[in-house]
């Protein structure tokens, strides 16, 4: 009996233990900035653009990327799918809410993985893709800071 209760305590603290890490936060900011739409929706472009970003846009607001070119050229590929370490993407949403105030969310969608062989898993955004910094990057862009 003590050792069935000995190995039903060891079973239950390994399977307890087997849990990924937990799912990080979404990397999101919405903001309301004292400039028209259309200036905002073509500062969001310029700096996504500016920052390796390829950019799609519709004409309601929505601005979305494809994963963002880490380094030019044909291994740019080979990177991203394979090799990185990490990978993001954006999505962004462009309100406004009269002729001279806009509101906006920005999302930063980040993958990342340990190694060759590893899979790609949710992950925390560093600092130079956060939104944050795109929010920073884009009122700068718009002379608002």
């Amino acid at each position: 009996m003590k050792r069935l209760l000995t190995s039903l305590l060891l079973v239950t603290a390994v399977v307890g233990c087997a849990g990924g890490p937990p799912a990080p936060e979404p990397d999101v900011m919405e903001v309301t900035l004292e400039a028209p739409a259309d200036k905002v929706q073509t500062a969001v472009t310029d700096v996504l653009t500016q920052g390796g970003y390829t950019v799609d846009q519709d004409e309601t607001g929505n601005v979305t990327t494809g994963m963002r070119q880490e380094v030019r050229g044909p291994w740019n590929g080979l990177l991203r799918w394979r090799f990185g370490v990490g990978k993001s993407r954006v999505e962004a949403r462009i309100v406004p809410q009269d002729d001279s105030t806009t509101r906006l969310r920005l999302q930063v969608f980040y993958r990342g993985k340990d190694g060759l062989f590893d899979t790609w898993e949710n992950a925390e955004t560093p600092l130079p893709q956060s939104a944050a910094n795109e929010i920073r990057m884009i009122k700068n862009a718009l002379r608002l800071l």
